[in-house]
């Protein structure tokens, strides 16, 4: 049964390749189970505990969204991509709605089950698609490599090899004697040499092997290893009941009523923008790395993946796991050898399981699947060698998408800064008539999303 519905013949793998691809996805995602919550429960932000949601309802909602649209995905798309809880989108719901505009967490939820709303109707319209399938396919290889140097980015963060400088300097290497970091590079170095001898499930045994170091590295040092409690930790009780008292929380239009409808409007609108590009990046990227993208630079069935995407954003909100969104991480799974939507529902099941076993999984640390990050983001970058740099008209547009991306941490600035430079020196060069409209449209609406915050601050909605 499972051969005939994913094909998996046709795409050249089978159940225990497809099995290893999704647990290895869902390995280097599952921070977010525990990092969502604590963001958008203020946890150990002083002055602000309480005015978010409760950890545990968001915890349990985290997982619910994120096991169920993934299943979604690969059951409807036949593509391994995973969905969960956007970082970065997160952090925007905590500081910017809640925090800033001071927004109640239903209430901020429900911007984000609007702007979900919202993008779902961009999809059913085929206004999405369209403009996917406008991007030239030069800047298609540049998204992919960008997204590559921000996995790389990523990895070597979350391993603590880089991390914010002094004064002057916005980073700078980190102690690579402490401990989480010798984990990190010894779980490279063991990565790369598994990679370099061929082994299959190279990513996971990697994660894995690095894991039993952390938890051996925290023994030795009285538990006191790593910032996040439970990481390196074997517990005793690794069961856990979710709380389920949220969901629902973010079918709510209180924003009207509290900032006003132009502000609100707005609002929606840039969230919206920024979850729009940020899948759109994240699905050119994985499917230029995977070779699903046909000679035309376009992917089959990209509106059944934006459907669900977009759904996943609204569903988010309504529960209260804040906006979920296709991960950058999949692109771990289809190194690993993930070719169909049977990955995806392995990954799906373990967010479900998750659910009731959140202690076991907070085991992982994220010095430990920093070096399969590090390994996808070589393969991604590879794709920049087809790119023109000679030409200025592909070179800067597709230099501009590579870097801001990292620099910025932002697959949507990245995509922006290329759009726009892309139209303008078409425009100077007399070829604006040559791009497609429908670039000409996102690059006016990058424009509208950069000059945005500035607007805001200076005309006070």
């Amino acid at each position: 049964m499972l051969e005939r519905y994913f094909e998996l013949s046709a795409q050249g793998t089978s159940v225990g390749r497809e099995a290893r691809a999704g647990l290895t996805t869902f390995m280097v995602m599952a921070y977010i189970i525990f990092v969502n919550p604590a963001i958008l429960s203020f946890a150990g932000v002083p002055g602000l505990e309480g005015k978010g949601g409760p950890f545990a309802a968001v915890q349990a909602a985290t997982c619910l969204v994120a096991g169920v649209l993934t299943l979604a995905m690969g059951l409807l798309t036949n593509y391994p991509l995973a969905l969960a809880s956007g970082m970065g989108l997160n952090a925007v719901v905590a500081f910017q709605l809640i925090a800033g505009l001071k927004l109640s967490w239903p209430a901020a939820m429900g911007v984000i089950f609007l702007e979900g709303l919202a993008i779902t109707a961009l999809v059913l319209t085929g206004f999405r698609e369209a403009i996917m399938n406008a991007i030239p396919l030069v800047l298609k290889q540049a998204i992919s490599g960008g997204i590559g140097l921000f996995i790389l980015f990523i990895g070597l963060a979350s391993a603590g090899i880089v991390k914010p400088g002094p004064p002057g300097v916005p980073v700078t290497l980190g102690d690579l004697t402490a401990a989480p970091v010798v984990v990190a590079i010894v779980g490279l170095l063991v990565t790369l040499w598994l990679l370099a001898r061929g082994n299959t499930g190279t990513l996971l045994l990697g994660i894995l092997l690095a894991t039993i170091l952390a938890v051996i590295v925290n023994m030795l040092t009285g538990g006191r290893a790593f910032p996040i409690p439970g990481q390196g930790v074997i517990r005793r009780a690794i069961v856990a009941w979710p709380d389920f008292s949220g969901l629902g929380v973010g079918i709510n239009l209180e924003v009207f009523a509290r900032v006003g409808a132009v502000t609100a409007l707005v609002t929606i609108f840039s969230l919206m923008l920024s979850d729009f590009f940020d899948t759109m990046g994240t699905v050119i990227g994985i499917g230029g790395e995977a070779g699903w993208l046909d000679g035309n630079g376009k992917l089959p069935r990209l509106n059944r993946v934006l459907l669900v995407d977009s759904l996943a954003a609204a569903a988010g909100g309504a529960a209260g796991a804040s906006s979920a969104t296709t991960y950058i991480e999949s692109a771990a799974g289809v190194s690993a050898g993930a070719r169909t939507g049977l990955a995806s529902v392995v990954t799906g099941v373990c967010f479900l399981l998750a659910l009731f076993f959140s202690p076991l999984a907070a085991i992982v640390p994220a010095q430990a699947t920093a070096p399969a990050l590090l390994v996808v983001g070589y393969l991604m970058v590879a794709i920049i060698k087809d790119i023109r740099f000679s030409d200025i008209e592909d070179g800067f547009p597709a230099l501009l998408t590579l870097t801001v991306m990292p620099f910025t941490y932002s697959i949507t600035n990245g995509i922006g800064a290329g759009f726009i430079a892309y139209c303008f020196i078409k425009l100077v060069r007399g070829k604006g008539p040559t791009v497609h409209p429908m670039m000409w449209t996102a690059a006016l609406a990058f424009v509208l999303y950069f000059v945005l915050p500035g607007l805001r601050a200076t005309l006070g909605f």
